[in-house]
């Protein structure tokens, strides 16, 4: 199995570029809760081991790299709320979340490495889109765990408020737990009332 690496980066400050921002988004499947963004410039001299698609990581490994990122690395995290996902759509939404991480990072990058396969509308920068790019790519590694973290611990917080629905395991991702607790507890002001199994309760479709 290949692990992400530094080629394309690498590749890039050949070319000149010398400020090359990772960028990637999780929370695109969840029933509940935000759609989160990374941005994360990695220092080539600093690289944390280990670095890796967040899905392949453990909850105590993701941990441990998301504080080494922090220390070594430029970074940025935002958000696309609830209420904004229900109004421009999952994929808008994913996409304002990553430019709003991309223009909180003071120096501005002059390259961006972007998970998927579409450029997010409203860049300025020069970006390259990276299929599976947290496979390829340390910097959108980087980027995926620290979304991923911070999504994670935000549907901590959430499930404190609202316990039953298990968003402290599940994350707001259509468990078993959570689909039968929508059935019972209803919907609360966390859900996306766009996605299918919520508007169906809401409409007793």
């Amino acid at each position: 199995m290949t692990k992400p690496d530094f080629e394309l980066e690498q590749a890039l400050l050949d070319r000149g570029h010398f400020r090359i921002a990772g960028v990637d988004e999780v929370g695109r499947g969840p029933l509940a809760g935000p759609v989160v963004a990374a941005a994360v410039i990695l220092n080539p001299q600093a690289i944390p081991e280990g670095l890796n698609d967040s899905k392949k990581l453990t909850a105590r490994r993701r941990a441990a790299l998301d504080a080494e990122i922090r220390h070594s690395a430029e970074f940025a995290v935002a958000e696309a709320s609830v209420a904004e996902i229900d109004e421009i759509n999952i994929l808008r939404a994913s996409h304002l979340a990553m430019v709003r991480a991309v223009e909180t990072l003071s120096p501005a990058p002059d390259f961006l490495l972007i998970d998927g396969n579409m450029i997010p509308c409203g860049l300025k920068i020069s970006s390259q889109a990276v299929v599976k790019g947290d496979a390829r790519s340390v910097s959108i590694a980087a980027a995926s765990i620290l979304a991923k973290n911070w999504r994670d611990q935000v549907m901590v917080d959430l499930a404190q408020q609202h316990p039953g629905y298990g968003w402290e395991t599940n994350a707001g991702y259509p468990s078993k737990q959570h689909k039968e607790a929508l059935q019972n507890l209803g919907v609360t002001p966390h859900h996306r009332r766009s996605f299918k199994p919520v508007h169906n309760i809401l409409y007793q479709e």
